[in-house]
């Protein structure tokens, strides 16, 4: 079923709010052989067939025949809903509001602080370093200086402009991201793992002893989480900054909204904007090359008109009550993958936002560069800048 957009929209049919379309359309490259999936349905009926398998992110290639070894995020069938299920406490809203808001709003008191102080700050990294905070709660990485793990974090899984440097400073890149690889190890996760020996607690780190986990499982579970509930969360908040920076009228919406009406703006910029812009899946039966592989391009599945509306290039926090769904779509994927973490992102991005919003006299200085990520196959917001009255 089609919409006449021409006769519905109420905005002007050609405007396009994205602002990462360009970047995306000219960056993002769908795997050689794989079915791109643009059409809404069909992508919810990939992601809901229990029969496909996880892809993208080199999923093909890991050794998931311990799953106890094996990060949950390339996980199938039980095993994964194994590890899902004793993870999900985590993630409840009891968690959320019991656990989760009280760093929320240490970290946010303390970075918006800073930056009423200094009467500036860069968006990406005191976002980076409350997400950060957050995350690694839930892991266990809480025996090392936050800020400076936030600091390798960041330089291990940027990956948005080493196309623009020459072979030399690409090698340079790699071996600061290896430095930082090292250094996250040996500062952030050995002291954790020594004190969860000692007494364990009620986090990931303490499950994955438990369970016999090798080091480089640890590791590549940490590194899961980093990606995964670090680094998509700062994107996810830079980008909802912008928006409402950039559009009085959004921004007076969401300050004087409740938190129903927040997480609608925040989900329909979202929708605007997947920072997951692609997910892939991969069928289970066949073997090897013989894999029939699927690419699901969130950017197009959110303008798919039969199933957001008319003008979908346009961001519009009344769509997702007019077309009486739910305002994240398939932001957060959907099926056995899911995003566990959803929720705690929207707390952390509301949250944060309308604090930050608040600040007097807060404005943004300098508008994010756009680049992309091969790894994370994500749009990458870096070097934006706020300002604010001096303190």
């Amino acid at each position: 079923m089609s919409v006449d957009s021409a006769a519905k929209c109420p905005f002007n049919s050609t405007r396009n709010d994205s602002k990462s379309a360009a970047v995306v359309t000219r960056r993002m490259k769908i795997e050689s052989g794989a079915e791109h999936i643009r059409a809404f349905e069909r992508a919810r009926e990939v992601l809901l067939d229990r029969d496909l398998l996880q892809g993208g992110a080199g999923a093909e290639f890991v050794d998931t025949s311990d799953p106890d070894k094996a990060p949950v995020f390339f996980l199938d069938g039980a095993p994964h809903r194994d590890k899902r299920t004793s993870i999900a406490r985590f993630f409840t809203p009891k968690a959320i509001t019991s656990r989760y808001h009280a760093i929320i709003e240490r970290e946010t008191a303390r970075l918006l602080g800073q930056l009423r102080r200094d009467g500036r700050a860069q968006l990406d990294v005191i976002s980076f370093e409350l997400t950060v905070a957050v995350a690694a709660n839930i892991v266990g990485l809480t025996d090392s200086d936050m800020p400076k793990m936030a600091r390798r974090l960041s330089m291990m899984l940027s990956a948005g402009w080493h196309h623009r440097i020459n072979l030399l400073g690409r090698v340079a890149a790699g071996l600061r991201k290896g430095r930082a690889m090292l250094g996250f190890y040996v500062h952030d996760i050995t002291p954790a793992l020594r004190s969860r020996r000692k007494a364990p607690k009620d986090d990931l780190l303490s499950e994955l002893l438990a369970r016999g986990a090798t080091q480089r499982a640890i590791l590549t579970e940490c590194m899961t989480y980093a990606a995964a509930g670090m680094v998509t969360t700062r994107e996810f908040i830079v980008m909802c900054a912008w928006h409402l920076f950039d559009r009085p009228e959004l921004r007076a919406d969401f300050l004087a909204g409740d938190e129903a009406r927040q997480f609608a703006i925040l989900n329909e910029i979202l929708r605007l904007e997947p920072i997951a812009s692609l997910l892939y899946r991969r069928d289970g039966d066949a073997a090897g090359a013989d894999r029939h592989k699927y690419a699901l391009d969130l950017r197009a599945i959110h303008e798919d008109e039969a199933a957001v509306g008319p003008c979908p290039r346009t961001l519009d926090p009344d769509r997702a009550q007019r077309m009486k769904t739910n305002g994240a779509y398939l932001s957060f994927g959907a099926g056995a993958h899911h995003c566990p973490g959803k929720q705690v992102a929207l707390h952390e991005t509301r949250m944060f936002l309308d604090a930050l919003l608040r600040v007097p006299g807060v404005r943004l200085a300098r508008a994010p560069d756009v680049g992309w990520s091969e790894m994370l196959l994500s749009y990458e917001l870096r070097d934006a800048v706020v300002t604010c009255d001096p303190a």
